[in-house]
């Protein structure tokens, strides 16, 4: 009876070779004699020059990653001094005039925010601003149920109007709810816009958003009256 050949299954053959890591130090001409298809081009090469191949290909990825890893570290060092600058504008910061004044220069300068409003509740009578517009008692709920950041479309609606003119051109908006603590009430609400679309969306990072929104918070508790 004639025996059939047997087909091989590559990766019986793979799991083979790597239970027997001598294989080739049985066979070694077999690593001359191999040759397999080049991964970058149409010829034949030797299993030798495959793996130098595959070397190089590693190395070079593992070099675009680090270039990456590079840029985004000097990315968030570039961030870090911004918000740094912020925070010492905001510690001297002795009337509310001056952290919204302190906080325009920075976001519009450093972070590159072309437009944002702020609001504030229980400021005290004789500092009173454009910061201490009331809220209707249904904006003010929605911004206390706010637990992070939301960016994309504009979370409350009545915030629209604090941007005069410019409102209907913006098309993104971060809503950041100024809690001096993680588990404390909201004092106000920080919004930033752009006309461009993509600049603040659902599902973006809000790291140092939330840390701007920290830094405001605790700037404008100084300013509440001692209970």
């Amino acid at each position: 009876m004639d025996m059939q050949p047997t087909t091989l299954d590559p990766q019986a053959i793979a799991e083979f070779l790597t239970r027997h890591p001598d294989f080739f130090n049985d066979f070694p001409t077999l690593l001359a004699d191999l040759h397999i298809p080049h991964p970058h081009g149409t010829h034949a090469v030797s299993m030798s020059e495959r793996q130098l191949i595959a070397m190089r290909d590693k190395v070079q990825m593992l070099e675009t990653k680090l270039a990456e890893l590079i840029q985004f570290g000097e990315e968030n060092d570039g961030i870090s001094e911004k918000l740094h600058a912020m925070t010492m504008a905001l510690l001297t910061a002795r009337t509310p005039q001056d952290i919204a004044a302190a906080l325009a220069i920075h976001l519009r300068d450093g972070f590159e925010v072309p437009h944002h409003a702020l609001r504030a509740w229980d400021l005290p009578e004789d500092a009173a601003t454009s910061l201490s517009d009331p809220m209707s008692a249904e904006g003010r709920a929605n911004v206390m149920a706010m637990t992070h950041p939301v960016c994309g479309a504009l979370a409350i609606d009545e915030a629209s109007d604090w941007f005069g003119e410019i409102s209907p051109h913006l098309r993104a908006f971060a809503c950041i709810p100024l809690r001096p603590t993680p588990q404390g009430e909201p004092i106000g609400l920080l919004v930033l816009a752009s006309e461009e679309a993509k600049r603040f969306y659902p599902g973006m990072g809000t790291l140092y958003i939330e840390r701007i929104g920290q830094l405001v918070s605790a700037a404008l508790l100084r300013m509440q009256p001692s209970p």
